[in-house]
C-alpha cells in the first residue's frame, strides 16, 4: 500500500511569507500551489510543502536533499544567489570548499557521493549531492 504511493516532504516555517522568499530569490522556486499557512512546490517529479509552524526546525540533520550532476555548478549558482554553505569538520564527515566526500553509496546510485549543505530561511538543513559512479 505505502509503496506504492509518492512521498512529499513537509519543512516547518516560522515565517511563510520569509521562507517563500527564500526559496524564490535563492533557489528559484516558485510555489505551485498554496493555502492559508502552507506553499507547496514541485521539483523534478518530487514535491515539497513549506508550512507555517509555531516550532522551530532543529537544522541538526539533512531534512530534504537535491540530486544533482554537477555539484561545483549548482553550487555556484546558489552562492551568487546568496546561498551560505555550511562548513564541517567531523569525524567521517569534512568539507573541503563546501563539498564533503562521502564514501559508499546505495549500489543503484554508484560508488560515492559529493555533498553540500546550506540552512534555508527557516533554519532547515537542505542538502545538495552528486553521486559518483
Amino acid at each position: 500500500m505505502l509503496n506504492e504511493s509518492d512521498v512529499a516532504t513537509r519543512l516547518p516555517a516560522r515565517d511563510l511569507n520569509r521562507a517563500r522568499k527564500f526559496y524564490s530569490d535563492k533557489l528559484g522556486m516558485e510555489p505551485i500551489e498554496q493555502r492559508p499557512g502552507g506553499l507547496r512546490y514541485r521539483s523534478g517529479n518530487s514535491f515539497f510543502v513549506l508550512f507555517e509552524s509555531s516550532g522551530e526546525a532543529s537544522g541538526s540533520h539533512t531534512q530534504m536533499g537535491w540530486e544533482v550532476d554537477d555539484i561545483e555548478a549548482t553550487m555556484a549558482v546558489l552562492k551568487a544567489r546568496g546561498v551560505v554553505f555550511e562548513t564541517y569538520d567531523l569525524p567521517g564527515l569534512k568539507t573541503v570548499n563546501g563539498i564533503a566526500e562521502i564514501a559508499g553509496n546505495y549500489p543503484s546510485r554508484g560508488i560515492g557521493e559529493r555533498g553540500a549543505w546550506f540552512k534555508d530561511s527557516e533554519g532547515n538543513l537542505l542538502g545538495i549531492g552528486q553521486p559518483l559512479r
